[in-house]
This record gives structure tokens, C-alpha cells and sequence, in this order.
């Protein structure tokens, strides 16, 4: 049989690829495959842990709630950022000082996976092209996440790709439990808060005399598909901010980064939105972070999403929208959050101010929130739990060493 040989057809259409890529000509969520490959060589990373984000720049804010943990952690293990997309790879650089490198083909990150000795590879996201350094076998995987909340993709049978998933705290074992099938999460789900609450806390600003009470309306983006759409964009967010204003109280809106990028209603629903706020002299949320919204807010008002339980920490009151149940869809992977805080639906949404007002006077939910940010983040005195993510590394760094030795051992004896 012939060798294939480099055919013309073949090499056309390598050099068709490389000048889609150069060119930014690529589809949206594609990463552009523009690696470091060629240089990286005999390079042995620094360091136990790489994060693995093989994503677009859409999906950058992923990373946001694990910046301040991940610097802590390269102080005391070393963390290297291995992307997919040189675009990301160079937003990246300027936000942190650990090593970034994008990697385009699998041979390369398998060898050099294996050659830096990498105990630890840590994931936030479901990322279908997550399997490339989950062939490893030489390091434990962990799932972390972006966030803890009662949607549906909160108990993805994804999950059991990883050997061990951090979550936020006993909440998040239950759900999986209670929504899961084959998977033990009490032995696989490892509980450490949410450590970006110790690394990004902001102080409350003072309250001038007079100022009005301020609410954050944090609506989530569409979703992917019709089974995980929570939005309250474009059912109630009009009515809710015009009630919220009429009541006397100021608006912050943070918009999802990803509003508008699946459903183009979504995008212009947004844009809408913030016409009239623009027009009532109300704010949108666009150059500071979410704990400093949090910080500014009196109350929030938001979907089903992970904001809704990183709030519990500050101990203020919340209300969760409730989406349409229409056939097809969300369906809700339903803790105790969602059955004890006030829910608004559509028909309630002209009552969003009133309804605010009187939570924020009256809170008379207030002793069961305490109960339930323990039940969702464990113990939320500042820095407990940063030492727990910290902790949880070292751990299955040893557990790693233990397993890989074996296994070496295994080998030679056969």
C-alpha cells in the first residue's frame, strides 16, 4: 500500500486552516488552535497545578471568580494557565502573573504534562475539549466550576469525568445526590467554599443621609438550550426595574457577560434595558466587580444562577425570579435556597419595588438565610474558606504522589 504521503489536498487545506486562524476568521466559540507547541519542546513547567481553559474570550468571565484563589495558589504550589485560544492566552497575560501558554496539539500536552511531573489539572467548565488532558493519567483532575446554584447543569453527568470536584459546601453534595445517578459525591465532592469571597471581599461604601436604598438586578444569560433558560431578561426586566424606580430605589444591572450570544433577543432585550435605565438615571454594573455590587447593594434581585448563593455570604436579603415552566422548559435541580427565599414571577413582577421594599425593612427571612449560607458555603469567617481550597490541593497533591507511585511500581514490576 502507497504511503499517504503530504498530498497537495492536504497541505492546502492545512495552510486554508492556519490563515482562518491568523485571521480571526474562525466561527464564534472556535479556538483559534494558535499554539506555543513548536517552542515548548523539552520545557518542564514550574510547579504542581495547571488550570485548563480551553475556551474563547466570551467565555473569559469564567475564569473572574478564580483569579484571586489561583494567585494564591501559585505562591504555595505553582500554577501554570494552558489555553486553546492565543487570543485568551494574551488577555490572560495581562491580568495575572503565572506562566500562560496555549497549547494546540494533543501530543504536546501530554508530554508535557507528563515531563513537569503535573500533579493537579483544574477545570471550570464542562468544555468538551477538556478531554485532551484528561487522558492523562499521571495527575488528578479536578472540577471546579464557576459557580454554585440550583440549575439544572449544576448535576451534569459530566461530572464523573473528573476523580474529585470542589464545591461550595453541603448543598451541592445533596443536589448531586438527590439529582445524580451513579456517582458518590460524598466521596468524590470536596467542600471549599467560595474562596474568591476571601480574595476579592470589598468594604461597604457609606451611606450618605437621604440616599436611596440600592438594589442589583443580576439577571443570567439565555442558555444554551431551552431545558437551562432562567433568564428573567425578557419576561420581567422591564417591569421589574420600572417598579423598583417608581418605589424610590436605585438600580445597578449587571447584565451576564454571554447575554445575547446564543438568542439575538437576548442582545437586544439588553439593549433596552439599558435605555430606560440610562433614561431614569439608574447605573449598569460595567467596571467594577460583583463584589463590590455586592457591597454597594441592599438586596439583589436574580435568576436561578450561582450568584444567588456567593450573595448568601453577605447576609442581605434576596429575592430569585421565578422562569417560565413552559413544556421544554428549565427544570430546576431544587435545594433549600429556592424554597425558602421569596420568588417573583412574571405576574408579580409590577410588585418588584413593594415586594423590595418590605424585604429590605422587614427581612423576615433573615435567621433562615443564616441557616442557609452555612448549608451552602460552610464557614464563611473571612479567610476560612481560601484555607480550605489551599488545604484541598495540598491534599490530593500527596494523594497523586501516593497513586502515581504505585502505579509506577506496578509497571516495573511487571
Amino acid at each position: 500500500m502507497a504511503a499517504r504521503g503530504n498530498s497537495l489536498k492536504r497541505r492546502l487545506r492545512s495552510t486554508g486552516g492556519k490563515l482562518l486562524r491568523r485571521f480571526r476568521l474562525l466561527p464564534g466559540g472556535v479556538p483559534d488552535g494558535l499554539g506555543d507547541d513548536d517552542r515548548l519542546g523539552e520545557t518542564i513547567l514550574e510547579g504542581d497545578v495547571i488550570l485548563y481553559f480551553p475556551d474563547t474570550l466570551e467565555s473569559l468571565y469564567q475564569l473572574d471568580d478564580w483569579f484571586g484563589p489561583l494567585r494564591e495558589l501559585h505562591r504555595e504550589r505553582g500554577v501554570t494557565i494552558v489555553c486553546m485560544d492565543s487570543r485568551v492566552a494574551a488577555a490572560l497575560r495581562e491580568k495575572v502573573e503565572m506562566t500562560v501558554i496555549t497549547v494546540a496539539r494533543d501530543a504536546t500536552l501530554d508530554a508535557l504534562i507528563l515531563r513537569s511531573d503535573t500533579k493537579l489539572i483544574l477545570y471550570v467548565n464542562y468544555n468538551p475539549l477538556n478531554t485532551a488532558p484528561l487522558r492523562s493519567r499521571s495527575a488528578l483532575h479536578v472540577s471546579l466550576l464557576h459557580g454554585d446554584s440550583d440549575k439544572g447543569v449544576s448535576v451534569s453527568n459530566q461530572i464523573k469525568a473528573y476523580d474529585f470536584s470542589f464545591v461550595a459546601g453541603q448543598a451541592a453534595i445533596d443536589r448531586l445526590e438527590r439529582y445524580s445517578t451513579l456517582f458518590d459525591a460524598r466521596t468524590r465532592c470536596i467542600p471549599v467554599g467560595r474562596p474568591s469571597l476571601d480574595t476579592d471581599r470589598a468594604s461597604a461604601p457609606a451611606r450618605s443621609e437621604g440616599a436611596p436604598r440600592t438594589v442589583l438586578y443580576a439577571p443570567t444569560w439565555e442558555g444554551g438550550q431551552a431545558s437551562v433558560a432562567y433568564s428573567s431578561l425578557l419576561t420581567q426586566s422591564e417591569m421589574i426595574v420600572r417598579s423598583l424606580v417608581a418605589a424610590g430605589l436605585h438600580v445597578i444591572y449587571r447584565p451576564h457577560p454571554l447575554t445575547g450570544v446564543r438568542v439575538p433577543a437576548f442582545g437586544e432585550a439588553d439593549a433596552q434595558l439599558r435605555e430606560l435605565l440610562a433614561e431614569r438615571g439608574q447605573e449598569v454594573a460595567e467596571r467594577h466587580s460583583i463584589q463590590q455590587d455586592f457591597a454597594r447593594a441592599d438586596l439583589m434581585i436574580c435568576d436561578v444562577s450561582a450568584v444567588a448563593t456567593d450573595w448568601l455570604a453577605t447576609g442581605k436579603p434576596l429575592i430569585v425570579t421565578e422562569p417560565d415552566r413552559a413544556e421544554g422548559g428549565p427544570r430546576e435541580a431544587a435545594t433549600r435556597l429556592l424554597q425558602t427565599t421569596p420568588r417573583l414571577s412574571e405576574e408579580q413582577a409590577p410588585r418588584a419595588g413593594e415586594l423590595a421594599l418590605e424585604e429590605i425593612t422587614e427581612d423576615p427571612q433573615r435567621e433562615q438565610r443564616r441557616e442557609l449560607t452555612e448549608y451552602y458555603l460552610g464557614d464563611t469567617t473571612p479567610g476560612a474558606s481560601l484555607q480550605r481550597f489551599l488545604d484541598a490541593c495540598t491534599d490530593l497533591t500527596v494523594l497523586r504522589d501516593q497513586l502515581w507511585a504505585s502505579i509506577q511500581e506496578e509497571g516495573t514490576a511487571s
